[in-house]
């Protein structure tokens, strides 16, 4: 197969093209060549920037049997990179990474079961610009929805929408799950939130991904499909990370008096109130090849990975300083009084 990859240096595109060279696929990457630059030798590169508008290289670059698109976040830059291709240089599916972003929270929340690929979909806020390009908190999920349907309209050959939960795994740049891996390993008292009774988070490794994207743009498979592993506890994510801490599970209403964030304090977590958001339905996937590994061994491969790079300050989670004094605050308001 002949696949063409926008992105593929970074994260999920990264292993997208190592799960591709490993199938024995030709690959092509288009990207603006900043991220890891000769990261694949081997790989034919195309250079580009798709914020200026620049697709120069993609012009005559095919014909492709699939192209996987890791880094669209408006509906513009699907447009562009279609056209640019051309009418008669993808002979398969279109496959655009979105994300359960996509779907309208609040509807996601009903009866706690979390989203099927029939659940409602985000909206733009009221008051916001259709057209905008600014990606913010309130954006990025609509924004994601409306680049769905730009995929759907301009390539009639057809298109293979994904949408993963929070992708996680070696190279992940967000640092969001891997937090909870090397906080354990560190030792000592691990503030973590809620209970291990109730405490849920819900994962897809990008290794697995990467994979099953391959798999499918081989197979030519369109369609929209939820890429998410079972909902686990966050309990096991701890007791599967390397390292002997001690956890401490501390109530959500004394984390939120302390405006402790949920997923930058306390990544890859939401309370329980809004635990319907890391219950997506991954069904559909699963019954079209998608095979997540177990919460352990995607735990070890990650904590192998940040072993063994430079342990600098990670873009997530608490300080240490901060969990501690969020800890003896916690310890003194919980004390039973004196006589």
């Amino acid at each position: 197969m002949e696949l063409l990859v926008l992105g593929g240096t970074s994260f999920a595109g990264r292993h997208v093209v190592e799960q591709a060279l490993a199938a024995g696929h030709t690959v092509t990457t288009f990207n603006r060549g900043r991220t890891n630059p000769g990261l694949f030798p081997d790989v034919r590169t195309l250079q580009g920037d798709r914020e200026s508008g620049d697709y120069a290289a993609l012009d005559g670059a095919g014909p492709f049997e699939a192209m996987v698109d890791m880094c669209a976040y408006v509906p513009r830059a699907v447009r562009e990179a279609i056209d640019a291709l051309g009418p008669t240089s993808l002979d398969g599916p279109y496959i655009l990474i979105s994300s359960v972003s996509a779907y309208a929270e609040p509807q996601a929340q009903v009866d706690g079961k979390g989203f099927t690929e029939e659940s409602p979909l985000a909206a733009m806020p009221e008051g916001v610009d259709p057209a905008t390009e600014e990606v913010t908190g309130e954006t990025y999920g609509p924004l994601k929805v409306l680049t769905e349907e730009e995929a759907k309209k301009h390539h009639p050959g057809g298109v293979m929408i994904i949408r993963p939960g929070l992708i996680v795994g070696p190279h992940d740049p967000t640092d969001r799950f891997t937090y909870w891996v090397r906080r354990m390993a560190e030792g000592g008292e691990v503030l973590a939130p809620e209970g291990p009774a109730v405490a849920r988070t819900q994962v897809i490794d990008a290794c697995d991904l990467a994979r099953w994207i391959v798999s499918s743009a081989a197979a030519g498979r369109v369609g929209t499909f939820n890429a998410v592993a079972e909902s686990v506890p966050l309990a096991d994510v701890l007791e599967a990370a390397p390292g002997h801490a001690d956890v401490v599970w501390v109530p959500w209403e004394f984390l939120e008096k302390q405006d402790v964030q949920p997923w930058s304090d306390l990544p890859a977590w939401v309370p329980a109130p809004m635990a319907a958001l890391l219950l997506a339905d991954g069904s559909k996937a699963a019954a079209a090849g998608l095979e997540p590994r177990p919460i352990e061994t995607v735990v070890a491969d990650l904590a192998a990975w940040d072993r063994d790079r430079p342990q600098e300050p990670l873009r997530a989670g608490m300080t240490r300083e901060r969990e501690a004094e969020l800890l003896r605050t916690f310890r003194a308001e919980d004390r039973p009084p004196g006589p």
